[in-house]
Parts: C-alpha cells; sequence; structure tokens
C-alpha cells in the first residue's frame, strides 16, 4: 500500500515544474507578511493569523488556493481541453449576472456579496477567457490573421471586456487587452500590438499640449508623409498602412475631447489629470498617489524596517494591503527591498516564457503565453501606479494585494500551466494523446 501510495503521487507530479512552484510559493508567502505589515496596529499588536485582520483571512485564502491548486495537479489534463468552451460560457454567465445582482463597491458593480467574503467573477473569466482562446486557436492549428478567425478570437476577448466595462471596473477590463501579446506570439502583426500603447501616449500628449493641437496633427502628418517618402513610397502596402495609421493617429488627437469628456466617469478624468499634474487636488483625488509616492520615498535604499513604516502604521495610504501593498514593502524594505520583489517577478516571467516555448501542444503555448500577459499586465500596471507612472484603475499586485478572488484567480492560472506543462512531453498538435 505504501508503494502504491508512492507511485500514485510520482504519477500525479511527474515532472512537475519546481522552479515556478518555488516561486509561487515564495510570492504567496512575502505578500501574506506584508499583508500583516500593511495591517499592523503597534497598539494591539494582533496575530498574523488574527482573522478579525486581513492577514488572518488572508491566511485561510491562501490554504483554500493551496487545496484548490493541488486538485487541479490531480485532474487529467484532458479536462482543461474538454471543458474550456463551457468554462467561458459559465464565466461570461457571471459576468451578465453579477451585472443584474452584484454589490456595488466604490463605483464598480463588479462584486458578489457572499456574506464570508466577496467574490469578482472577472478574475475567473481572465483564465476562463485564456482556456477559451487556447482551445479555439489549438483546433487543428488555426491561423489567426484569416478575418473569420480573427472576429471569433476578437469576440472572445470583446466579449468579457465589455461586461466588465459596464460594471465599472476599468482596470479589469484593461487587462484582457493583454492578451494581445499572446496575439502576437501567434501571428498578430508587431504593428497592432502597438495601436493601444501609441493611443494611449497620444492621448497623454494630446492633454499635455491641447492648446497646440493643430500643430500636433500637422506635426503627425508630416512625420507621416516623410516616412512614406523615404521608406514607403516603392512599397504600395508599405504606404497603405502608414497612411492609415498616420489617419488614426490624428483621429485619436482629433477626437480626444469627445473620449475624455463624453466617455470617461469624471473620477477616471481626475486620475488622468492628476497623472499629467500631480500637484492638482493633492488633499483629493491626488491624495492616494501623492501618499503612495512619499510612502515609497521614506523607505530609502534600506527601508524603516519590518513593521515600522510610518506611512502604514498611520494608514496615509488608502488601500495599502490592497492595490498600493507595493508601498509597504518599498517603506519598510527600502530600495534593496524593492528591487528584490521586482527581481522575483521578472524571474517568474522569465519563468513563464521558458515553460510557454518548450510546450508542443499550440494549446499549451497559447495558455502560457495568456498566463504571461496577464501577470505581466498586473505587475507593471501596479506598480506603475503606485508610484504615478499610471493612473490609479484599480489592478492588484498578484500574490501580494489582499483578497481570496484575486489569489485564487491567480492560483488557477498558475497551477493549470503546471499541468499542462507536466504532460508536455505526451502532446501531440491541438490535443493530448
Amino acid at each position: 500500500m505504501e508503494r502504491s501510495g508512492r507511485s500514485i503521487l510520482r504519477g500525479v507530479f511527474h515532472q512537475l515544474d519546481l522552479p515556478l512552484l518555488l516561486l509561487f510559493l515564495t510570492l504567496v508567502f512575502l505578500g501574506w507578511i506584508n499583508i500583516y505589515a500593511a495591517v499592523y496596529d503597534p497598539e494591539t499588536k494582533r496575530s498574523i493569523f488574527d482573522l478579525t485582520i486581513n492577514s488572518g483571512k488572508q491566511f485561510v485564502w491562501i490554504c483554500c488556493a493551496l487545496v484548490i491548486g493541488l486538485f487541479i495537479l490531480i485532474l487529467d489534463v484532458k479536462l482543461y481541453v474538454k471543458f474550456a468552451y463551457i468554462g467561458y460560457a459559465v464565466a461570461i454567465a457571471t459576468l451578465v449576472a453579477v451585472l443584474l445582482f452584484g454589490r456595488e463597491i466604490a463605483g464598480s458593480k463588479s462584486w458578489f456579496d457572499l456574506g464570508f467574503m466577496r467574490f469578482q467573477p472577472s478574475e475567473l473569466a481572465k483564465m476562463a477567457t485564456v482556456l477559451a482562446l487556447a482551445k479555439f486557436l489549438g483546433d487543428n492549428n488555426t491561423k489567426l490573421m484569416r478575418p473569420g478567425n480573427l472576429t471569433i478570437v476578437l469576440l472572445l476577448i470583446g466579449i468579457p471586456t465589455v461586461l466588465t466595462l459596464l460594471q465599472g471596473d476599468t482596470g479589469s477590463a484593461l487587462v484582457f487587452t493583454s492578451l494581445s501579446i499572446m496575439l502576437y506570439r501567434e501571428g498578430l502583426p508587431g504593428q497592432i500590438l502597438v495601436l493601444g500603447p501609441l493611443a494611449g501616449a497620444l492621448l497623454i500628449l494630446t492633454l499635455l499640449f491641447k492648446a497646440y493641437i493643430w500643430e500636433l496633427m500637422l506635426g503627425i502628418a508630416g512625420c507621416g508623409l516623410i516616412y512614406m517618402l523615404l521608406f514607403s513610397r516603392r512599397k504600395w502596402k508599405e504606404a497603405v498602412k502608414t497612411g492609415l495609421f498616420t489617419a488614426l493617429a490624428i483621429g485619436i488627437v482629433f477626437s480626444v475631447d469627445f473620449f475624455f469628456y463624453k466617455m470617461l466617469k469624471p473620477h477616471q478624468q481626475k486620475r488622468i489629470e492628476v497623472l499629467i499634474n500631480p500637484d492638482i487636488d493633492a488633499k483629493g483625488i491626488g491624495w492616494q498617489v501623492n501618499q503612495s509616492k512619499i510612502a515609497i520615498g521614506s523607505g530609502g535604499f534600506m527601508g524603516k524596517g519590518f513593521l515600522e513604516g510610518t506611512q502604514t502604521k498611520f494608514n496615509f495610504v488608502p488601500d495599502q494591503s490592497t492595490d498600493f501593498i507595493f508601498c509597504t514593502i518599498a517603506e519598510e524594505r527600502g530600495w534593496i527591498g524593492s528591487l528584490f520583489l521586482i527581481t522575483l517577478f521578472v524571474v517568474l516571467l522569465n519563468r513563464l516564457l521558458i515553460i510557454a516555448e518548450r510546450q508542443k501542444s499550440r494549446f499549451s503555448r497559447v495558455y502560457a503565453y495568456g498566463a504571461l500577459s496577464i501577470l505581466f499586465f498586473h505587475f507593471t500596471v501596479n506598480i506603475g501606479m503606485t508610484i504615478g507612472l499610471f493612473p490609479v484603475i484599480g489592478i492588484p499586485l498578484p500574490f501580494f494585494s489582499y483578497g481570496g478572488s484575486s489569489l485564487w484567480s491567480f492560483t488557477l492560472l498558475l497551477f493549470i500551466l503546471l499541468k499542462l506543462d507536466m504532460h508536455r512531453k505526451m502532446q501531440i498538435t491541438g490535443s493530448f494523446s
């Protein structure tokens, strides 16, 4: 019986990627410790396991996440392929349900209140969307850039994006757009990939130089014309592309006022204004980012020490155990601790890239790049918004920010990849043997 049990365990965990598992456990543990630091009260000195504070609740979510991870590794790998579309349909149904029956929190109707916890369907919808995309692109080696296939892919991404936007959760909606990184690996032209960042940069640039909008449009038109004359005049396809990109850029600049004042909500407008000019409304909408930067800067090179952060202890930064958890790390651990954290995430992303490229099945490769895209977006935008490089859009830092929904979502994302990777040598194109 003992030998039989060991053989079963060896079968379940055969070829498990230990570096990725260790990175996951390390990040989760460090996140838990820093959540405790963010909520620690020197007067009460409650235990890290106290269920009345966030660190105690997070410990429960972590235990549940480990059980979820183990369950995923035990399940038959074929189930993730077979039920990909069903999972996607369920995710879409929950996104619709939360619009009808969800609880509104901070202007966003994106939560189910279950009493003992709040559940955010958009977190699980990210993973379900990646699985559905992997299934569609993995079946029969679907060619992405065929118009019909590209339309289906855009619909698979667009439906949860629109439903999440309708909930008022702009941050989660933007996460779905990060899947363009995965699509680039599968054949999406690089010019299309950069459209989003360029549009955002043009928006900020136009708002900065609003008084010179006509000069800006003339400058863009001039640059496009020069490029066409120098590099595209003998290649009509390149000339057409350059002309279209130039016209699109001018269109974005011309429509900034409509987008900014008609499509964005007042608090979203304020966040972008604060990004452009951090000094406006310093005691209002700009308070969070300004206090965040003060906390990060006050940590210096080595930090103030564990549980010694004054900005943290006096609650100067709102949401410090959730979206602004990076402030706690930077204040208490300083530049060294921040560098260590960023290095851990870079190592994690690099490991995901290695795992993605060694897959034999397109399903697994697409899924791996989808997981990489989502984690990269969360990591980059979360830290960027805490230091004032991006507007505040409510993006949690993976494995660090307090919350069961986000932790379970990232756990599912990684452990499904671990399971797929364990069977990489058994894979054939588009399916599993």
